[in-house]
């Protein structure tokens, strides 16, 4: 094996200081995995680094890349559950304190020490990365990578809607914001019952638009031509939605799900904006809402949706747009600005 390997490597905290380096090898620890790459999807996050606009600290220079799997190349001499050659995917805490309350209860996607790949720690977007054993988890041979580096994203909006929403079948269900998270969070919601199924979104979103009717929204609403609380009233009992997932980029959609959701409805809030509300939230206590937040995923989540993609429960076909190699990353990640692409897998050339 070479000791270098190409990676996609964030180097400043300006905007668009990314670029393809040749960079070690990782050495692993005892109770670590060097993970050969198979596939790493480009999330959002990994946009937002690039044009330095996230919400979160990173610590540059950082390989980018946190949702992956790949075989296993190499590993440590107390890792007991993966051998040479095993096929995994990874979870994205890459780095638990172990010992707060968070960790010891398995909700370690809470801990507030924990860093994850591609910000924190070096991630995916290269030909080798070093894993913990614990975050691992086999998937058989009959599912590709392409699809298997899908899984983060699926068990974020798993995580979102299926343990942190309550949906009952006929129930109408609005996903604002229909980036893969939100995509992903309308296939849950399928998959949970939901009887209307809306995802809006803005003209720029059209080819997510049209995924969403592919994955079987019942509406896809580009809202600079629909009024979406019109909309949403015209449906069942004309009370509003019984969940709205915020999956958008903006602070601002936070008003929008608390318009249509009906009384004693529940919001459920996944995607992240920086901006202050700038509104009030006087109708949450009016209409007695749920308003719930959730981030990231459990062990449990994971073991449910690896079974769930191994099977074809979920319907990755018009969400993932593009596969292609590390060193076209630029074309990946700029596709997924501005709506060309879905979502976008990079692979290390073998």
């Amino acid at each position: 094996m070479s000791n270098s390997m190409t990676a996609v490597v964030q180097y400043d905290l300006k905007p668009g200081s990314v670029e393809v380096r040749e960079v070690a090898v990782p050495e692993i620890g005892e109770d670590e995995v060097l993970l050969a790459v198979g596939a790493v999807s480009v999330c959002g996050s990994d946009v937002h680094q690039y044009h330095a606009s996230q919400s979160w600290p990173v610590n540059v220079p950082v390989i980018l890349g946190h949702e992956f799997g790949g075989i296993a190349a190499k590993v440590g001499s107390r890792v007991k559950t993966i051998k040479e050659g095993d096929r995994v995917v990874s979870e994205t805490a890459s780095y638990i304190c172990g010992q707060c309350m968070m960790c010891r209860t398995g909700a370690y996607n809470l801990c507030p020490q924990r860093k994850g790949f591609g910000y924190g720690i070096n991630g995916a977007m290269a030909g080798f990365v070093r894993v913990p054993e614990r975050t691992l988890h086999h998937i058989p041979d009959s599912l590709s990578f392409e699809k298997a580096a899908l899984t983060e994203p699926c068990c974020v909006g798993y995580n979102a809607v299926v343990e942190k929403s309550n949906i009952k079948p006929g129930d109408t269900v609005v996903v604002l914001g229909p980036g893969p998270i939100g995509l992903l969070c309308a296939e849950m919601a399928r998959l949970s019952g939901a009887g209307n199924l809306i995802v809006a979104g803005m003209p720029s979103d059209a080819s997510r638009l049209e995924a969403a009717k592919e994955l079987g929204a019942t509406h896809a609403v580009n809202l600079q031509e629909t009024d979406l609380k019109e909309l949403v009233m015209s449906l069942g009992d004309g009370l509003g939605a019984h969940l709205v997932v915020d999956a958008a980029g903006a602070s601002a959609a936070l008003k929008t799900a608390l318009d249509i959701v009906r009384p004693a409805g529940q919001i459920t809030k996944v995607g992240w904006g920086p901006q202050p509300l700038g509104f009030s939230l006087d109708p949450l206590v009016q209409k007695a809402v749920r308003l719930q937040g959730s981030f990231s995923h459990t062990f449990q989540n994971w073991e449910m949706v690896v079974s769930m993609l191994a099977s074809g429960q979920i319907n990755l076909k018009p969400i993932i747009s593009r596969v292609a190699y590390l060193e076209d990353w630029k074309d990946c990640f700029d596709g997924m600005h501005d709506g060309k692409y879905v979502k976008a897998v990079l692979q290390p050339k073998s």
